[in-house]
């Protein structure tokens, strides 16, 4: 078993701050007016309701760790409960988004190094952000999830400050010469729900995909200490944590603006602490996006090392990558990791000279990550259908039970499958479906091609030993 191998060293904190990281993002902090454009005010709805199926998600995830809290775990269900193809396509979905998300972020972290250094090149900074943080993943899981914890801690510091900065300036008129801004922006610029049913789900999408990473507590816990405390007392916590600050942000900002002026401002969060006075927003925000994208880039260091570990024990890869350091660290995952986002950094560098624009491919390759990164979900939520029938006498004393089972398994699958409806009929998500679908049916064929050639030399073999009996 996987926890054998790899060291239990991260406390609940950890855990709590490394889901928060992997959620709390640049998302929040840029993407939070195109989420409003397509639906208003009532965003803070969307983001509610997305909230809603997270924890439906999660507490079908954490009602299987407790049980049984591995190393790479939702794969380990998909395998056991669903079919080694959904445990396949789970792994190397995770470690595509992972590998993507974090080439995007090591790109990003030259790109805010340029507010203060404008000619500093970016693959220097690339270079030095992966060796960094690939080198804090070596060292243990510990000191991975203590950079994490630190990360992690700055946005959410950053996001508390606005939204009790936020709260002044609505009921006290801080920055605004002491007259209150009151609410009056929630309805009064064409109503709350200013793009219907249609628009409502559109934003809904892009707020899934904002959630996308939290799964990572059950990549955590093969080696969290007392794993059964921390997951429960983890998943209690992170889905409202996450709600509070999503919710608590995107409420400052549409409260504060008119959400059809929000596209002209740029950063809400910028122009939020500008407005009372902090002449130094913009690098204050520049440097909280920083630390968001060393974040997003350190979790899928981990995240992805950690599947690769797994499929290496699932005998799908080279048993290379399941060897651990002397620190319990599966240092083989961890380099490759690393060199495939150091090549992905170097073809950035060079797209340019074989392409006229590589900003849409650049769009393309990022938003291909939206629908493999959507995959963990509804395989935890069909694996949980399973684990359930397979399992009687120990639900019966089971303390961690998903809630109205199996209707919440049924009712989350089904709003998932909505909203890819809702993306693929959106021309500005329609791409990233479509992207998502050829990677995926990519995968599949790779798996069936590696099922025929074992079978084929199976039957090779067995053939060999019949002719010599």
């Amino acid at each position: 078993m996987a926890e054998k191998h790899l060291k239990r060293e991260l406390s609940p904190r950890h855990m709590q701050m490394i889901a928060l990281g992997g959620t709390i993002g640049v998302g929040l902090f840029m993407g939070a007016a195109a989420t409003i454009k397509w639906t208003g005010p009532s965003v803070l709805l969307a983001y509610a309701f997305a909230g809603m199926l997270l924890y439906l998600v999660m507490r079908a995830l954490g009602e299987m760790l407790y049980v049984n809290p591995t190393t790479g775990s939702f794969v380990n269900y998909a395998n056991e409960y669903i079919h080694p193809l959904a445990g396949y396509l789970t792994a190397w979905s995770n470690i595509f988004q992972w590998l993507v998300v974090s080439i995007s972020e090591v790109i990003a972290v030259g790109a805010y190094l340029h507010y203060w250094w404008p000619n500093f090149p970016t693959w220097t900074a690339g270079i030095v952000v992966i060796v960094s943080l690939a080198a804090a993943n070596l060292v243990s899981v510990k000191a991975f999830g203590e950079m994490e914890f630190w990360f992690a801690s700055i946005k959410v510091f950053t996001i508390i400050a606005m939204i009790i900065l936020g709260l002044l300036v609505i009921l006290l008129g801080l920055g605004n010469h002491w007259h209150p801004i009151g609410f009056s922006n929630l309805w009064s610029h064409g109503g709350f729900f200013t793009g219907g049913f249609k628009g409502f789900f559109f934003a809904l999408s892009i707020i899934v995909a904002s959630y996308q990473g939290i799964e990572i507590i059950g990549l955590t816990a093969g080696e969290a200490k007392d794993p059964k405390t921390a997951v429960v007392k983890s998943i209690h916590s992170i889905v409202f944590r996450i709600l509070i600050f999503y919710i608590g942000a995107i409420f400052v900002i549409v409260t504060i603006y008119p959400w059809n002026q929000l596209s002209a401002l740029g950063s809400p969060f910028v122009q939020t602490f500008a407005k009372i006075g902090i002449t130094f927003a913009a690098g204050l925000i520049n440097f909280v996006m920083l630390t968001a994208a060393m974040s997003g880039c350190n979790s899928g260091i981990f995240s992805s090392s950690r599947m690769l570990y797994t499929l290496g024990l699932d005998n799908e890869i080279s048993k290379k990558f399941t060897k651990v350091s002397r620190f319990n660290v599966p240092y083989v995952a961890v380099i490759v990791m690393a060199l495939g986002m150091v090549i992905g950094l170097v073809l950035n560098e060079l797209s340019p000279m074989f392409l006229h624009s590589n900003k849409n491919v650049f769009v393309v390759v990022y938003s291909s990550s939206v629908l493999p990164g959507m995959v963990p979900w509804f395989v935890i939520l069909l694996s949980d259908l399973k684990f359930r029938r397979a399992n009687p006498e120990l639900m019966k004393q089971h303390p961690f039970k998903m809630p109205l089972f199996p209707f919440t398994n049924y009712f989350a699958l089904f709003v998932l499958v909505v909203i890819l409806g809702f993306m693929l009929i959106n021309p500005e998500t329609q791409i990233s479906v479509i992207v998502g679908i050829f990677v995926l049916s990519g995968l599949a064929v790779i798996y069936g091609l590696k099922q025929v050639f074992k079978n084929s030399k199976k039957h090779r073999v067995g053939s060999v030993l019949e002719s010599k009996n």
